[in-house]
This record gives C-alpha cells, structure tokens and sequence, in this order.
C-alpha cells in the first residue's frame, strides 16, 4: 500500500499501513460530505505549497461544518481544514461530531496530521475519518486506529 501523498512535503514520514472501514451511515450521507469537502478545497488558501484541502465535518445533529487550509507566510501560523471545520462548529455550538471528509486533489490520500487528530479526539471518543481524492475514491477510518493513543 502506497501511503505516499503526491505533493505534500512530509511523503517521506508516512509509512502506516491501516484498514480501509465502511462508513457507517447511509451513502448519500457519505457522498454529500465528500461533495462539501471537496467544495470547500477551493476555497482554500495555499499560496505557498499549493496544496489545497477541504473538509466537511458532520455533527450528530446533522449539521455539516466545512473548512480549507489556511496557508500563511509564517509557516507555523498555518491552520489545516480540518481544524476550521471543528472551530466552526464549535464556536456554533456543536461539540459532538459523526464523521469527517477531507478531500485533497491528488492521486494519493491524505490523512490528517497529528494535531487535526489530537483536536477531534478532544471532542469525539469515535468518528469515521472519511479521506478522498480526484478520482473520486475514498478510504474509511476510524478516528481510534489514526490516533490509538491520545494524549
């Protein structure tokens, strides 16, 4: 299995090797939030790396929050689409979250980083981390086999 991210600069470090899950839900749910995750990576502003993601956080309420990285000369100060779309949610009032999407346009998936991790498992025991790409493929996760040991 193939873990390498097309364009991202931390290729190198991914050499996990997880279970591709069934979202748990219906499909149309599912496509939905990969359609607004992928909506929402245009939005994004990665004038640096040019890598561009979107995601779409589904709350237990039904609610759907979307978030795109935010890029900023001072690389540090950068903050990743996942954790716009839980800070949006948040900030509205929704603290208990189902599933997430994140879409990328690369050939390879992108799985979120350790802090995006870190920041949902603050807010949801479980959830399934839905990753896509361009060609319209999608891996499943569970939240606990991309972060077994949260801090």
């Amino acid at each position: 299995m193939n873990n390498q991210i097309e364009g991202h600069p931390l290729n190198s470090l991914r050499s996990i090797n997880l279970k591709n899950r069934e979202f748990e839900g219906q499909s149309r749910s599912k496509l939905n939030l990969i359609k607004s995750a992928k909506k929402a990576s245009r939005f994004a502003y990665a004038p640096y790396s040019k890598f561009k993601v979107g995601s779409a956080l589904l709350t237990k309420s039904g609610k759907i929050f979307l978030g795109c990285n935010v890029e900023n000369r001072s690389y540090g100060l950068t903050v990743c689409a996942e954790r716009i779309a839980i800070f949006k949610a948040v900030s509205e009032g929704e603290k208990d979250f189902r599933a997430i999407a994140i879409y990328t346009p690369t050939k390879d998936f992108t799985l979120p980083c350790g802090a995006c991790l870190q920041v949902l498992a603050e807010f949801a025991n479980d959830l399934t981390v839905i990753l896509a790409n361009r060609y319209g493929k999608t891996k499943n996760y569970q939240l606990s086999e991309l972060l077994p040991y949260r801090f």
